[in-house]
């Protein structure tokens, strides 16, 4: 009898144990159902209303910085370097006397000529008076002049061989990394130093061969160092080659620009802007609300969906919308097709939605100002 109690007793244990793990386990499953009918838990991102701005419109491209006014110095004389006047980075006005060669041969030369020219004037005036009381004859008067003239043209040559042994700066600027030193021999043509006038900078870039009926003399160009963020330069259309190039069907453009902060100096690579006197409408977007994908750029769209069943709060949920952009300023594109203005679209958190997925809005989250500089919408 004692044993058929304890199997009873066991068996209803058994059975408790197994109806309670049961339960359980059906309540899980109604839970899961529960969820899996009520879908995922929104995600959080941030949005933005679109808008319309009013854009310049301009014509992009690649440039390199040449110096208005820039010369490799070098002698045209060779010699001996005897002195230098000047130091690596030195600011020279125009006629500054650089550095001299060795010319003690030169000068020596030219006191024995200056003696002879002395010497031949003297005979010359002594002759004229001859001349005029009829004591020489004219001839010697003639001698007497040929000589006084070439002795004066030899000294003449004798000065400029002399002065071309001393190199001066041809206009004023800015002196590059000295490239010779006391002592040395310098054949003709031995660069010295790099001198240029950094204040007025010319920018040359190409444009497609389509452009060339937008483009004339004196239209704004805005020169910027990439990736510098405030080292903007402006200037002018000054040049436009009359021929386009063969090869790649562009045509080369040269700009004007004042440069008196050297902000851009010459060989540097820049990006330039040249600015249309007309100005556009576009739907401008945060650069950061743009998906791109192999098949296309899309935006998502934030849009209210009726409650659910039980809720009486609108649910918020993603609508993806293929797009296509334009051109860039600062932090915003422009869309030109898939886009309207008033749209609310995601700016924050995009790459986890996807079509129809719901989401909380949270803008409250403030951006770095020097991480998100906001420049000049253009």
């Amino acid at each position: 009898m004692r044993y058929v109690l304890a199997i009873v007793g066991l068996v209803v244990v058994l059975g408790s144990l197994a109806g309670l793990k049961a339960a359980q386990i059906s309540k899980l499953i109604g839970m899961g159902k529960a969820m899996q009918a009520a879908g995922p838990p929104p995600e959080v991102v941030s949005t933005r209303v679109t808008e319309r701005q009013t854009w310049e419109r301009t014509l992009s491209a690649t440039a390199s910085v040449v110096a208005a006014k820039g010369v490799a110095l070098s002698n045209d004389a060779p010699g001996l370097v005897s002195a230098i006047h000047f130091e690596s980075g030195k600011v020279v006005k125009q006629g500054d006397l650089l550095l001299e060669l060795d010319s003690s041969v030169e000068r020596a030369q030219l006191a024995s000529l200056r003696a002879r020219r002395d010497l031949a004037e003297t005979a010359l005036g002594r002759t004229t008076k001859l001349v005029a009381s009829g004591a020489e004859t004219p001839a010697q008067l003639d001698s007497d002049q040929s000589a006084s003239k070439g002795l004066k043209a030899d000294v003449a040559a004798l000065e400029a061989q002399i002065a071309r042994k001393s190199i001066r700066a041809p206009f004023a600027g800015k002196l590059g990394i000295r490239a010779v030193n006391l002592g040395q021999y310098l054949a003709p043509g031995t660069t010295i130093a790099v001198l240029e006038a950094p204040k007025q900078i010319y920018v040359d870039f190409t444009l497609p061969q389509q452009e060339l009926p937008n483009l004339s003399l004196g239209l704004k160009v805005r020169a910027s160092e990439a990736g510098a963020v405030g080292r903007q330069v402006e200037g002018q259309i000054s040049a436009i080659d009359p021929a386009v190039d063969a090869t790649t069907r562009n045509v080369k453009v040269r700009a004007s620009m004042p440069n008196a902060e050297e902000v851009l100096r010459s060989g540097m690579f820049v990006h330039v802007e040249v600015v249309r006197p007309e100005s556009e409408q576009v739907v401008a977007a945060p650069l950061t609300a743009i998906v791109h994908a192999s098949y296309g750029d899309s935006v998502f769209v934030v849009e209210n969906k009726a409650p659910s069943a039980g809720s009486d709060k609108p649910t918020r949920v993603a609508h993806q919308k293929f797009v296509r952009t334009a051109g860039v300023r600062g932090d915003f594109v422009s869309v030109v097709q898939g886009l309207g203005v008033g749209e609310e679209i995601v700016t924050a958190g995009a790459f986890k939605l996807h079509n129809g997925a719901s989401v909380t809005v949270n803008n409250d989250v403030k951006v770095d100002p020097e991480l998100d500089p906001h420049p000049q919408n253009r």
